[in-house]
């Protein structure tokens, strides 16, 4: 064991590297469990009629369904545009595919 002594100032910058260490590990966490893709098996997805390529959506199964809809241009995607999937407000802590589509589809504003 030595006697070395510590310094306030050691002191109180380990104690500031901790404190933000905290909220980095919750948003590196938080990432982590949103990127979990979302299956088209999903209780919750297969109640909304999921599927992760809208050109396979049974229009007579699916009356609402219109060409062009996809989750990139509905207004509850949220990921970047252009990205192969991204999150989704109805399907929380979830990736969708931005090229699938749900019930749920709204128009997303111009």
């Amino acid at each position: 064991m030595t006697d070395e002594k510590l310094s306030r100032r050691r002191l109180l910058q380990g104690a500031l590297v901790s404190i933000a260490a905290v909220p980095a590990a919750t948003l590196i966490a938080r990432s982590a469990q949103a990127s979990a893709p979302l299956s088209e098996s999903d209780p919750t997805a297969k109640s909304l009629a999921y599927v992760g390529d809208a050109s396979k959506v049974d229009p007579a199964t699916n009356p609402t369904f219109k060409a062009g809809q996809h989750c990139a241009n509905c207004i509850q995607y949220t990921g970047k545009a252009g990205a192969a999937e991204g999150p989704c407000n109805i399907f929380p802590n979830k990736s969708v595919k931005a090229a699938g589509w749900c019930k749920v589809w709204v128009q997303k504003p111009a």
